[in-house]
């Protein structure tokens, strides 16, 4: 791995939780470096690395089910202060002679967690009871002697343990994520106070190891074509490998004909310029409609954008002399919804430029921002010096409309989407919304209802209106719109986009959906 720019490392083994690099997330902001290596990964390699402390993750599986993932035991008897949150603490009870069982109640949202013992993890907390956030099926109902219970809460009589000697500790429930209001400060004293961690992380450091991670990969006549969507994401990897290569690398624009109205001209105004790199563009919009044609499958649908995009970077790389990398602004939620990553997470869904590429690419991709999360590509962005128009952009899907057209994808359909979408947009805008706001999009739904429209029958399209607050893209909660402003939105989209007569709002959170619809 090289010589490291700081001291310490918090080792976070991987069991499956779609939340895990959350967890790496909340001890960065801490200053903390984390490392994010698969439940199995060797006690040798663990050594080397000597970590100051070892988080186990949690995990869609049960302990008791065939082939469940485990702990190593070394990993235990190492001497490294370990956590474990929810499987990781099943995990913990396990091995040292507890026992766990499918809970009478599950838990999935929020529950009160009331603490027994407020020293160790739970110092400085603002009360004895606590807001936090559940996601499991089963409970530990019974600790072994070298534990005791220091929380409880009405489901779970050990919501939160510890080993006598302070070595192992455990809880039941997610602090890493943004529902626990109390998860930052647990997981700051793990690392500081039970690790004794000292907090020389800082994202400068990660953009200097990212910098001359790219400089090796590429070497010194290396040129790189990146993807540039006009979006945040490919903006800040743009600028960063523009860092490490300087001129060698090429910017491309693919209008691919799924873009929001307007986008292809706010690009060609001047958005390269502002970055200050080379951009070429390309329309592919006849490729990307016709290879989309009678496709109604999500994943499908995703799979033909990533591999039109690859076929129409490689033949503008064929073009250039030297070309052998692709650049693309990845990040992690596009990583953990699309595969399972370095545990044995569940597949959401594909991502065009994660699960959508093809087995077989000519050029080797580069994906600086492939560990981050949204907000902190932002604050990347901010380092590198880009200005905030671009660093506080709404963030908008690689595969574009696509994945917003519920159902068969046509020019039409676009066209009516892109309308509603439009008046949305300006709506917002107008409400004052768009800097608040994580995202707001139409949707266009794969049915037809009855309508009365001029005194007469109608039977046509139906769009929904998708607002959320978040904080990474992980999370997501509906957005409590004024109804002044539903209404707004509902007159115009019904009166000014012909083949529209019905317009809803999706109230619902994620989880249990996703952000986006497909």
């Amino acid at each position: 791995m090289g010589q490291r720019a700081y001291t310490d490392v918090i080792l976070i083994l991987d069991f499956g939780s779609q939340y895990t690099q959350l967890i790496a997330r909340r001890l960065r902001e801490a200053g903390v470096y984390s490392e994010i290596h698969p439940y199995n990964f060797d006690p040798g390699r663990i050594f080397e690395l000597a970590p100051k402390g070892v988080i186990l993750s949690g995990g869609p599986a049960s302990i008791y089910q065939e082939q469940a993932p485990d702990v190593r035991d070394e990993v235990l008897t190492a001497g490294y202060p370990v956590l474990g949150i929810c499987y990781g603490m099943y995990l913990l009870a396990y091995h040292l002679g507890g026992s766990s069982a499918r809970s009478k109640a599950r838990e999935y949202g929020p529950a009160t967690l009331v603490i027994d013992d407020a020293s160790g993890l739970f110092e400085g907390l603002d009360g004895r009871e606590q807001p936090v956030w559940m996601s499991h099926g089963d409970r530990v109902e019974a600790i072994p002697p070298a534990l005791r219970a220091i929380a409880h809460t009405d489901n779970s009589p050990y919501a939160a343990v510890r080993s006598l000697d302070g070595r192992w500790w455990g809880v039941q429930f997610h602090p890493e994520v943004a529902h626990t209001a109390g998860g930052a400060k647990i997981l700051r004293n793990f690392a500081y106070n039970i690790c004794g961690e000292t907090g020389d992380w800082k994202l400068k450091n990660f953009i200097e190891r990212k910098v001359a991670e790219v400089r090796r990969r590429v070497g010194d006549d290396g040129r790189v074509l990146m993807g540039l969507s006009g979006g945040v994401d490919s903006a800040v990897a743009a600028a960063l490998i523009g860092r490490a290569v300087g001129p060698r690398l090429r910017c491309v624009f693919v209008d691919t004909g799924l873009l929001r109205a307007g986008e292809r001209e706010r690009i060609e105004r001047g958005f390269a310029a502002r970055l200050g790199i080379e951009l070429g563009v390309v329309d592919a919009a006849e490729l990307f409609i016709r290879r989309l044609a009678s496709v109604t499958d999500p994943e499908q649908k995703r799979r033909i954008i990533g591999h039109a995009f690859i076929e129409v970077f490689e033949r503008e790389a064929s073009r250039l002399d030297g070309v052998r990398f692709l650049g693309q602004g990845t990040l992690y939620p596009d990583v953990i919804e699309s595969v399972p990553s370095k545990g044995p997470s569940a597949t959401i869904k594909s991502h065009h430029n994660v699960g959508g590429l093809p087995e077989r690419m000519q050029l080797e991709l580069i994906e600086p921002l492939r560990e981050l999360f949204k907000d902190e590509a932002r604050q990347v962005g901010r380092e590198l010096g880009l200005p905030d128009e671009i660093v506080d952009a709404e963030p908008f899907p690689g595969p574009g409309l696509a994945v917003r057209i519920v159902g068969e994808v046509t020019r039409e359909r676009l066209a009516l989407l892109r309308a509603a979408d439009q008046i949305v947009m300006q709506e917002i805008r107008a409400a004052g919304l768009a800097g608040s706001l994580w995202q707001a999009f139409a949707v266009l739904l794969a049915l037809k209802s009855v309508g009365v429209m001029g005194d007469e029958r109608s039977y046509d399209s139906a769009i929904a209106i998708r607002a959320v607050h978040s904080l990474d893209g992980m999370t997501a909660d509906w957005a409590r719109l004024d109804p002044s402003l539903l209404g707004r939105l509902s007159t115009r989209i019904t009166n000014e986009v012909a083949g529209v007569n019905r317009v809803v709002y999706d109230i619902t959170s994620k989880p249990p959906a996703t952000i986006e619809w497909e």
